[in-house]
């Protein structure tokens, strides 16, 4: 069963550009020359897209290789397949990395013990439910990646194949 997805660098230092290539080259098997393009909403930044087909968990593993690259702006999403639901990955210099499940449409889809958590959360300790829940959508990273995704518009995007 495969899946496919999209890798997003929306910033990177161009110092870091080869090695993200490497990375990426790693998870998926295959060589990987992204088309590097200039990032307007980050000067001296890089941005690239990458669509890619892989056997599911492969955005997880393409997110865990570019992890802790502090410097770098990405998210990783992979549609869902008949074994597995779809998957998001955010990840900011100032927030981290950020997951979800996605449905079919793209929507992501909260577990319940984590909304109970939260609403616990702010019975207990007072904290604001509003902004527990805009956190478990991932808002924090939306507004940060926001003017990076607007930047990319138009930019292009080509599929490349995972060798199994």
């Amino acid at each position: 069963m495969t899946t496919r997805g999209v890798l997003y660098i929306h910033s990177a230092p161009r110092a870091l550009c080869p090695h993200v290539e490497w990375a990426v080259a790693g998870v998926l098997g295959v060589r990987v020359s992204l088309d590097w393009i200039r990032q307007p909403a980050a000067p001296g930044h890089w941005r690239a897209e990458l669509s890619w087909q892989g056997e599911p968990g492969t955005a997880s593993r393409l997110a865990s290789a570019l992890r802790g690259w502090q410097l770098m702006r990405y998210e990783v999403t992979s549609e869902p397949c008949a074994t597995a639901e779809g998957e998001r990955y955010s990840s900011t210099p100032g927030l981290g990395i950020f997951h979800a499940v996605t449905g079919i449409h793209g929507d992501i889809l909260i577990p319940e013990d984590r909304l109970r958590a939260v609403v616990l959360r702010a019975r207990n300790e007072g904290t604001d439910l509003e902004a527990e829940i805009a956190r478990l959508l991932g808002k924090p990273w939306d507004d940060e990646l926001e003017p990076f995704r607007y930047a990319g518009e138009g930019a292009p995007v080509r599929w490349l194949h995972q060798v199994v």
